[in-house]
């Protein structure tokens, strides 16, 4: 560089033309440089290059010139970014030296060489160039094309999808106006304004019409032809406004009466003949009659004049004369409608529906000329003549009607029908002979006639039946039924099976389950023989062999469900033949004859089935144990024998055994039983019964001596561990008690009553203290266990501490907050007040839980709301039979506000039930005097039990 370059000054804002007196500029400022002119290159300035020398880094505004010379002078060097015409230097020979414009748009792509070249000339390498650039970007941007114009049209899809135009959401449906014809097309209803603002309330007055009203309005319907005398004394041309009507009270009376009378005619005239009206209450009636409003009335109108137009277009159309004779006949205009009816059947005279709505609607003195019309109009119309027939009154002449009808139609059963319901059983046959020879292909006529026939006879009709209809099942039914009736029970079978084959033959297809049906019905009927010769022959049609017995099984089931016991014994009869050795079956069958059978069927069950299944134990214990409730001990010991053959190492049979001997008060005999079983090695419930018997001969050395060799063969048996320690306790030794629930607990850390007996023995001994110490302990190892947090609140509360008693609680429905137990501690427990919401908490945690609902009947039963109580008393029972406790509360429940029908009936059900557990229950059954009461004995005493826990009103329990 040879020396600095003048620096180029940005052009101004054009300012406006300077005052006349300013001086004029120096020339040379505008003048051309001389060549080779460096500025400040005389005075040793040296060259240095600026960021106004590369260029500015984004484009500079276009700005106007300084100058208007320069505005004059021709642009020169014209840069891209430039518009034509425009010159931005300050003189005008300096772009054309630089070679571009300073203040040029600055190119994003070129920068700001794009004005180095603009002078030069565009020559055919240029061009050449040019078009190899164009080819070049017109083939990148093909190859992009397809992505780019699919990757334009998914997201034009989707903003069209997302913002869908209403012509689109509703194409669909102006699609389908294309099918639409041009009468549904006029059936579209007209819009109406339904907007709330254009609907003003009206007030509809029910009041009684004023008198003054009444004569205003007679007055305006009068036709005067007189003047009056004032009216003439004013010349006629003036009404005096102050002429007051008089009121005739007498013709208003007159005018009240007529309407009333009116009203009255209308309703005695009603279809049936007959009035409606009574004479002690007819103001009450006329009171309840409906207002037909305004609304109500313009619809009458609208249907009346478009009906018309129906009748008038299309008189010969019946649906439109029945349909404006019910509009007049529901606007309370009866006569018309009968008008108009009679019309219609003038127009119509072969349609029998009109004839009918004539019928109804005519008076019952014109009823009998009206269908009689009709009958001579339509004779083959058997509506008509059973109508004509429901018009008499005596069965002689509708009998008569029908036997006319029958002349004209023969074939119709319908009237064969009714015409045999008013006979008697003589004429009946009679009429039923004629019939199967009008209608031989009605099998209901059939089985009627073969009904009425003696044996022979009967047989005959349905050997005819059969020859004209040999694809009706029913007759060969009849024909078993009809044989079993006469004692012919080896033709039953007979008449069945050579039925089935003739349908088969006759390429019927056999429906097991239509079948099944029929045997049910033949059951109701009485036919129990042809019921089980059904089953028998038709049950294994249409059933692989792996489903037969699932199948028929499910089919007994749902046959018991219906009531058809005799079918479901039938079926289960029918399996046991095929699978002999299925107990399932067996003991289905046994409990169907134990639930609908008698003793001796389920005896003679029972018996087939051990022989059959002498390894299945079950059957060996039911069929024993049916003796046994019978009141035939030595036969059940018998049965229980006979098992020992068949099963010898069967610990069910010796305990059974054991139970008889023991329960009908055998100590000696169930002691030997289970000694022989424990020496053929059994298990720890022979050890545990051992000691049950040897502490109701009050044997205690013995006891112990069971108990502690139980205890070495297995430890891990909690009773006997329980055992034990109570025996222990029992007879005072608490520290030798205490030692033995630590051993057990050893052995066995997971068993609550363990944990449980354990507490309240240290809660005896050494007080609260040391039992609440246990008790945490056994929350410790056994988490969300609520008998243990129940222990620990009824031990709190014994000793007074409701405080520590409501936050062990609360502690305890936090750990389980789904325990019914201690929702029902929290009912019992809240004040009074609070009861109710604490019970609508429990049944929101736990609906289904008996507890709870034990407990909420308590509250009904205090409040003596005594259904509801006994509502919620039922669902505890049904849902826990099991537990003694509830019983007893419904049983004590019942005393107190039941009768001896409900008493009874809960007696019964605990009996049943035969329930083992509960907390009072277990307590009162376990007790060593009480070991052989029956469960009604034991029943009373809970009830006793808890009488004097609610005199003694324990802590926790609901007071009143």
């Amino acid at each position: 560089m040879s020396g600095p370059a003048p620096t180029p000054t940005p052009a101004p804002t054009p300012l406006p033309p300077p005052p006349a007196a300013r001086p004029a500029r120096y020339d040379f400022l505008n003048s051309k440089p001389p060549p080779n002119y460096v500025a400040g290159l005389g005075r040793g300035a040296t060259g240095f290059t600026t960021r106004s020398d590369i260029g500015p880094a984004r484009a500079a505004p276009d700005l106007p010139d300084r100058s208007a010379s320069a505005a004059a002078a021709p642009a020169v060097g014209r840069g891209r970014g430039k518009p034509p015409g425009e010159d931005d230097g300050d003189d005008e020979g300096g772009d054309e030296e630089k070679g571009y414009d300073e203040n040029q748009k600055f190119d994003e792509f070129e920068g700001n060489d794009a004005g180095l070249f603009s002078n030069a000339d565009y020559d055919d390498d240029d061009r050449e160039a040019d078009a190899v650039w164009e080819s070049i970007d017109q083939r990148m941007d093909s190859r992009r094309k397809d992505r780019r114009e699919a990757r334009l049209k998914q997201e034009i899809e989707k903003y069209r999808a997302s913002n869908p135009k209403i012509t689109e959401q509703f194409a669909d449906l102006k699609r389908k106006l294309a099918d639409l014809s041009a009468q549904e097309w006029e059936s579209i209803p007209e819009i109406g304004d339904y907007s709330l603002r254009n609907k003003k309330k009206r007030f509809e007055s029910f009041v009684p019409v004023p008198d003054t009203l009444l004569e205003k309005a007679r007055q305006e319907q009068e036709h005067v032809t007189a003047l009056d005398p004032k009216s003439r004394a004013a010349g006629g041309t003036e009404t005096p406004w102050a002429q007051t009507p008089v009121t005739d009270l007498t013709a208003v009376g007159e005018g009240r009466g007529t309407v009333l009378s009116l009203k009255l005619d209308r309703l005695s005239d009603s279809v049936s003949g007959l009035t409606v009206v009574d004479p002690k209450g007819y103001l009450t009636d006329l009171k309840s009659m409906k207002i037909t409003s305004d609304a109500e009335i313009s619809d009458i109108k609208k249907a009346r004049l478009l009906l018309k137009s129906v009748t008038q277009t299309n008189p010969k159309h019946p649906p439109g004369w029945i349909a404006a004779a019910r509009l007049e006949e529901i606007a309370g205009k009866l006569q018309a409608a009968r008008q108009l009816i009679q019309r219609g059947c003038e127009e119509c005279p072969k349609n029998e529906d009109v004839w009918l709505e004539a019928c109804r609607l005519a008076s019952p003195d014109e009823a009998k000329a009206v269908i009689a019309r009709g009958v001579m109009s339509i004779p083959n119309s058997v509506k008509l003549w059973l109508q004509a027939a429901k018009l008499e009154t005596s069965d002689l002449n509708k009998s008569r009607v029908l036997r006319k009808g029958l002349e004209h139609i023969p074939d119709s059963v319908r009237l064969w029908k009714a015409v045999v319901e008013l006979a008697n059983e003589e004429d009946a046959r009679l009429l039923l002979h004629r019939a199967v020879e009008c209608c031989p292909l009605h099998v209901e006529l059939w089985l009627a006639l073969a009904r009425l026939e003696t044996y022979d006879q009967a047989r005959k009709v349905l050997n005819k039946a059969r020859e004209k209809l040999p694809k009706e099942p029913a007759i060969w039914i009849t024909a078993a039924k009809l044989e079993e009736a006469n004692e012919n029970t080896q033709s039953v079978n007979k008449v069945i099976e050579r039925g089935i084959r003739s349908l088969q033959r006759e390429g019927m297809d056999i429906d097991r389950e239509v079948w099944l049906k029929e045997a049910e019905a033949a059951e109701r009927a009485g036919s129990v023989l042809t019921c089980q010769t059904i089953v028998k022959n038709t049950i294994g049609i249409g059933v692989d062999d792996e489903d037969r017995k699932r199948t028929w099984v499910a089919d007994a089931e749902e046959c018991k469900k219906r009531g058809s016991i005799e079918t479901a014994r039938a079926i289960y009869a029918h399996a046991l033949t095929v699978f002999l050795t299925k107990k399932s079956i067996w003991l289905k069958a046994a409990q169907l004859e134990k639930s609908h059978g008698t003793r001796e069927s389920l005896d003679a069950l029972l018996k087939k089935a051990v022989n059959y299944n002498p390894r299945a134990e079950v059957l060996w214990l039911m069929a024993a144990k049916e003796k046994w409730l019978a009141g035939d001990v030595p036969a059940a010991r018998a049965i229980l024998q006979e098992a020992y053959a068949a099963i010898p190492n069967s610990e069910e049979i010796w305990l059974a055994a054991f139970k008889l001997e023991f329960e009908n008060n055998e100590p000696e005999r169930a002691r030997m039983l289970l000694a022989k079983a424990r020496e053929r090695g059994g298990t720890e419930r022979v050890w545990m019964k051992s000691a049950i018997v040897e502490r109701e001969l009050g044997n205690l050395g013995e006891e112990r001596r069971l108990l502690e060799e139980g205890l070495k063969l297995f430890p891990s048996f909690f009773k006997l561990w329980l055992m034990l320690g109570q025996m222990e306790d029992r007879i005072g030794r608490g520290a030798k008690a205490k030692e033995v629930y630590e051993n057990g607990l050893k052995h066995c850390p997971s068993c609550i009553p363990l944990w449980l007996s354990l507490a309240s023995l240290e809660e005896k001994i050494s007080g609260l203290s040391k039992s609440r110490a246990v008790l945490t302990m056994a929350r410790k190892k056994n988490p969300a266990t609520p008998e243990l947090w129940l222990a620990a609140i009824r031990a709190e509360l014994r000793h007074g501490n409701k405080k520590e008693a409501d936050a062990l609680l609360a502690k305890a429905l936090q750990e389980c907050p789904t325990s019914g137990i201690l929702w029902a501690a929290a009912i019992e427990m809240a004040p009074r007040p609070q009861r109710k919401g604490k019970s609508t908490d429990a049944i929101k945690r736990c609906d289904h839980d008996p507890h709870v609902l034990a407990t909420v009947a308590k509250l009904f039963w205090l409040d003596r709301k005594v259904d509801k109580a006994r509502s919620w008393l039922n669902r505890a029972v049904t849902l826990a039979p099991d537990i003694g406790d509830f019983w007893a509360l419904y049983y004590k429940f019942e005393l107190q506000h039941g009768n001896a029908d409900t008493q009874k009936d809960v007696l019964k059900r605990c009996i049943a039930a035969e329930p083992k557990h509960g907390e009072k229950w277990q307590a009162i059954t376990k007790a060593v005097e009480n070991s052989h009461l029956s469960v009604e004995a034991l029943l009373k005493k809970a009830v006793l039990v808890i009488d004097v826990e609610e005199n003694a009103n324990p802590v926790g329990a609901l007071d009143s």
